[in-house]
């Protein structure tokens, strides 16, 4: 067994909040980039022959023209949001409560009001765009919806353009890798924050709280997504939601969390010993972490050779390989990671589903290796990495330590 590290984080030890001159100048490279973002999608509308592409995600709705939605805003925006890109223009649909916004922030495009049903303009939209033949994001897109567009314009042909601004995506910007790196940073400091009021008794539900609360006066916009603090047997569930379990000494405690700062996310998990630790426990943490670290040397490995690779199916084999040997090859069943940026997953992934094909570069990604043992407890220890060719070694954006951390005592 290894020696536990009994002295705790202190939220000093990571970076400050982003400044209000941070995201102004973030808000000065997303300006700029843009032109270059459309030039790759017209180059890709172009190349599959279609002469519109039509976006329903927020986060591309966001990247592409400017316009922000959060997340609890997008869930009632009905098609206010919705965006058109042609080969000389953009249109971005907007209802009354959002028009002035889009009108701001979309100032290069054309913004056009909607209503709650969406082919009551398409043909309209359609013809002022010259559109004979549009991409159409299908994977966000119902087959209602679809069928309805389709009528509503029937000389159109509707095409699936699969991952297209996805897989622009997965390649970041130095900008959009600043603001992901403040999110962990601001994620890192909440948890180091909370740490010495984790004692036996405290429920996960108000720890959960906490945590947020620290995020949210710590230089978070919104969470990522809602936290998971998951203590004894329930850390077993690998997305289970806080309950009203006390924290009991010589058991886990799991957090999984992160934070957004200008729209860009951060990830973390870190388990935690609450007090003196089972045998069993640590020895399924040290086998996590070592999943964690044969991924992490895989990566590194490629970057110091200059090879193209490694590819996400095999940084994932490289950590499940680990954790197989162990005896635990049927208690890891999710991938070891994905990517980071608007969205909490996206491109690339790591995982037995994953493409061969070499890691983009430069992207952000998780690397989360777990090992859950059903109504008994569960370990994960997940990380942001930046995986960028052009340097020599592998980033990791999470400051926090992965050390054996005790806590509650």
């Amino acid at each position: 067994m290894t020696n536990l590290v009994r002295g705790l984080p202190h939220p000093a030890d990571f970076p400050a909040p982003p400044t209000d001159a941070d995201r102004t100048r973030w808000a000065e490279a997303d300006s700029r980039a843009r032109p270059q973002r459309l030039a790759r999608l017209r180059a890709r509308m172009a190349a599959e022959g279609v002469d519109v592409y039509f976006g329903v995600r927020s986060e591309h709705m966001r990247y592409l023209t400017g316009f922000t939605l959060d997340d609890n805003e997008d869930k009632v925006a009905g098609n206010s949001g919705r965006f058109f890109v042609s080969a000389d223009r953009v249109l971005v649909l907007a209802d009354s409560r959002y028009r002035l916004q889009a009108a701001a922030q979309a100032a290069e495009a054309r913004v056009e009001d909607t209503t709650h049903e969406l082919s009551a303009g398409w043909r309209r939209w359609l013809d002022s765009l010259g559109a004979r033949r549009v991409a159409m994001e299908s994977g966000f897109i119902s087959h209602l919806v679809w069928n309805q567009l389709a009528a509503a314009a029937p000389e159109v042909e509707l095409v699936e353009a699969a991952a297209w601004v996805e897989t622009d995506r997965a390649v970041k910007e130095p900008a959009e890798v600043e603001r992901i790196k403040a999110a962990c940073a601001v994620a890192d400091r909440s948890l180091a924050s909370l740490l010495r009021r984790i004692k036996p008794g405290c429920t996960e539900r108000d720890l959960a709280m906490q945590l947020e609360w620290e995020m949210r006066t710590g230089g978070a916009d919104a969470l990522a997504f809602g936290i998971a603090c998951l203590s004894g047997h329930n850390a077993a569930l690998p997305h289970g939601s806080p309950s009203a379990r006390e924290v009991r000494i010589g058991e886990v405690l799991l957090f999984d969390f992160g934070a957004s700062v200008d729209g860009y996310r951060s990830d973390m998990t870190r388990t935690l010993f609450v007090g003196q630790p089972s045998e069993r426990d640590v020895a399924v943490y040290e086998t996590v972490a070592r999943a964690q670290a044969a991924a992490m040397e895989l990566l590194r490995g490629a970057l110091a050779a200059g090879t193209p690779g490694p590819s996400g199916l095999a940084v994932d084999a490289a950590a499940r390989a680990v954790i197989d040997a162990a005896g635990h090859g049927d208690h890891f069943g999710h991938g070891l990671g994905h990517g980071i940026g608007l969205a909490t997953h996206e491109l690339p992934s790591l995982s037995r589903a994953a493409s061969e094909e070499p890691l983009p570069s430069p992207t952000v990604f998780s690397v989360e290796p777990g090992i859950y043992l059903d109504n008994e407890t569960g370990v994960r220890i997940e990380d942001l990495v930046l995986f960028d060719r052009s340097r020599e070694d592998l980033l990791v954006l999470t400051g926090f330590p992965r050390d054996e951390l005790v806590v509650g005592v």
